[in-house]
């Protein structure tokens, strides 16, 4: 009897080419589109690819609304998190909630054992590793996943390069289509820029006050939302003549720190929320800040739900809200949010 396995598919060409690879693979493959927030447009699109796919191949596909799990625990997360001055990542909080949260309770309901998505990404003996194409990998986005659910997921595009995927796409005929559609963005609900999801909830442009590290005012800002750690344009310093960049941010006051680069820099930093694939306590491994960021060697101290991170080197812009990752080369560990 062949394995089921239920499949997230977006209408993109990851999915599509993951869809096809399970199938010749000898999984009996069921679809799921998610429906995670209200643009209808979006999703009537989306869908109708999706359904190309699963006429292609003939298998059943469901439409499953989670809106309203996805609102309370990754768009009200995002809102709440810029309102209290961090950085949040709603694609960390949404794979562990949401993909491989909800998707596998859906997958419970219909007695389907596996789940498997487009993530590029690789697993072997039950633990998570980053993808071939390290330009493609999303092991980072993974780090907060229920080690329960590791043994039940599947990556059919672990192995493959971007390019390939879309050159296999290309040589099935109803397929093609897939192959030279543009890539969706980091984060599907926000389209342009986050200020622009803000703004439908709060007013965010209250002018505030500008401060150096040595707490003197300095300048103007347009509202500390308009801000993240890094950000070096959009305010005000008098009579600065080297760069400054956002250091901190006050949502109380309203006021934002600023400094020059090397004022920015940061070697040590604690963590909250800590989800590990097994168990450790005092660990050498490398740490990813952000996502789009290189691994860098530290020390790691965990105590109960918090932790202490000491990096080898300094890192520039640390931002509270964001997950530092562990890796032991290839293999993910886990993580937990920078507070």
């Amino acid at each position: 009897m062949a394995k089921k396995v239920l499949l997230g598919m977006s209408g993109g060409v990851d999915s599509t080419v993951s869809a096809v690879l399970l199938q010749r693979e000898g999984y009996e493959v069921t679809g799921v589109y998610m429906k995670l927030h209200d643009n209808e447009s979006y999703h009537e699109e989306n869908f109708h690819r999706v359904q190309v796919v699963a006429d292609y191949l003939s298998i059943k596909v469901y439409f499953h609304d989670l809106s309203k799990a996805f609102k309370q625990d990754v768009y009200d997360y995002f809102v709440e998190g810029y309102r209290a001055g961090i950085t949040p990542n709603p694609c960390v909080m949404c794979n562990r909630t949401i993909k491989f949260g909800a998707m596998i309770d859906f997958a419970d309901s219909l007695g389907i054992p596996y789940v498997a998505t487009g993530h590029y990404l690789q697993k072997k003996d039950d633990f998570i590793y980053k993808a071939e194409d390290e330009t493609k990998d999303q092991s980072y986005f993974l780090a907060e996943v229920h080690k329960e659910v590791l043994p039940r997921l599947i990556f059919p595009l672990g192995e493959w390069r971007k390019e390939d995927v879309k050159a296999f796409a290309a040589e099935i005929a109803p397929l093609k289509q897939f192959a030279t559609q543009k890539e969706s963005s980091e984060i599907c609900f926000v389209e342009n820029d986050y200020t622009e999801i803000l703004q439908k909830h709060m007013d965010i442009d209250h002018e505030g006050e500008v401060l150096n590290t040595e707490g003197e005012v300095v300048g103007k800002h347009k509202g500390y939302m308009h801000y993240t750690i890094g950000k070096r344009r959009g305010f005000s310093v008098n009579g600065a003549h080297d760069p400054h960049y956002v250091k901190s941010l006050d949502p109380e006051s309203n006021r934002i720190v600023v400094g020059k680069h090397e004022e920015l820099s940061e070697q040590e930093f604690g963590i909250a929320q800590i989800n590990l694939f097994e168990p450790m306590h005092n660990f050498r491994c490398e740490v990813k800040v952000r996502y789009r960021t290189h691994a860098i060697p530290a020390h790691v101290t965990i105590e109960e739900d918090t932790g202490w991170v000491v990096l080898d080197e300094p890192v520039f812009g640390l931002a509270k809200g964001q997950f530092a990752v562990f890796y032991e080369g290839e293999k993910l560990l886990g993580g937990g949010v920078i507070v």
